[in-house]
């Protein structure tokens, strides 16, 4: 009887150090980078760099995120879903924003904003997995465009409909699926599902950065021209391979293997890539190079989080599919 409280003694110390070793790494890692930043900075002051100065103004907004995501951590399974519901919500709003709507939309953006996305939230806190992952590409689909028939306006009907359920799905459905981790009954991992939010978004977040040092090292071939003229295939192959090393070396905040590890951060990275490309497809479209302003030098929350969408879903359900 001892032993065994003596065992489940030693696997909460081990469980609870995990969170303080993966934090102070990353903080090690941002300091680092404050450091090189600065140095930059002070080095060409004579000659001052538009390159160097976004450099800083990313480095110190990543401080700014890790601290507000470092606290909603700290406050544990309710600060996350509020964390990303207030994503949500900004997102929904740059992108809602950046394309058209007119008068008969006001029904459909109404229910949208005040309705589906509180609503998906409230799903996910209570964990009704069979209706939030159905709220919004199901009961949504078909309620937004009935709402917009209200006016009888069929000015680009099909493109305003569009536009707001695609708003819902990347916006909302998708980044729900973050903190939905959060609710997933791992046998043997029970208490630290917050790690594999931490998993997701620094493998992911780690796959942008280093696919674009990897570009400006060694690239030279453009992998999407017309979509990212700074994407680059050395870039690519180098940002994702790299990424998917970090991956497999923080196994030990998941309940998976290195290899089960890296296998998922590879899947991961590649949804990540390739939403960048969707999301950098429709600023495209829209004519705009930012979704928004809101965080310095890295443009709006979608501009941040793009890759993080189209990676959270697939996670979460490969990770439900084998795991739980």
């Amino acid at each position: 009887m001892e032993r065994a409280g003596l065992e489940q003694i030693v696997e909460f110390v081990r469980a609870q150090s995990h969170p303080v070793l993966l934090f102070g790494g990353v903080a090690a890692v941002l300091l680092l980078a404050t450091l090189v930043s600065e140095w930059l900075r002070w080095k060409t002051r004579d000659k001052p760099s538009a390159v160097i100065a976004n450099l800083v103004a990313r480095i110190r907004a990543w401080w700014v995120m890790a601290l507000v995501v470092g606290a909603a951590f700290a406050i544990g399974r309710v600060g996350m879903i509020v964390l990303f519901a207030l994503v949500s919500l900004f997102a929904l709003r740059e992108f809602i924003t950046l394309t058209p709507t007119r008068r008969s939309d006001y029904y459909a953006l109404l229910a949208a904003f005040y309705v589906a996305l509180p609503l998906q939230y409230w799903l996910v806190y209570t964990d009704w997995y069979g209706l939030y992952t159905l709220l919004i590409p199901v009961y949504a689909f078909l309620l937004l465009p009935i709402l917009s028939t209200v006016g009888e306006d069929t000015t680009r009907y099909l493109e305003r409909t569009a536009k707001v359920q695609w708003g819902l799905m990347i916006c909302v459905f998708c980044i729900s699926h973050v903190p939905a981790l959060i609710n997933l009954q791992i046998p043997g991992y029970e208490g630290r599902n917050l790690l594999l939010v931490a998993f997701l978004v620094i493998v992911v977040q780690s796959s942008d950065v280093l696919q674009y040092i990897w570009g400006k090292l060694c690239g030279k071939r453009l992998i999407a021209p017309r979509l990212s003229p700074s994407k680059t295939v050395e870039g690519f192959v180098g940002g994702v391979a790299s990424a998917t090393a970090l991956g497999a070396a923080l196994w030990w905040i998941t309940p998976f293997t290195p290899w089960q590890a890296a296998a998922l951060a590879l899947v991961i990275n590649l949804m990540g890539f390739y939403g960048g490309l969707v999301m950098s497809a429709i600023k495209r479209d829209r004519g705009i190079k930012d979704w928004g302003h809101m965080i310095e030098g890295h443009g709006g929350v979608l501009d941040r989080l793009d890759s993080v969408c189209f990676a959270a879903p697939v996670f979460f359900h490969l990770i439900r599919y084998w795991w739980v």
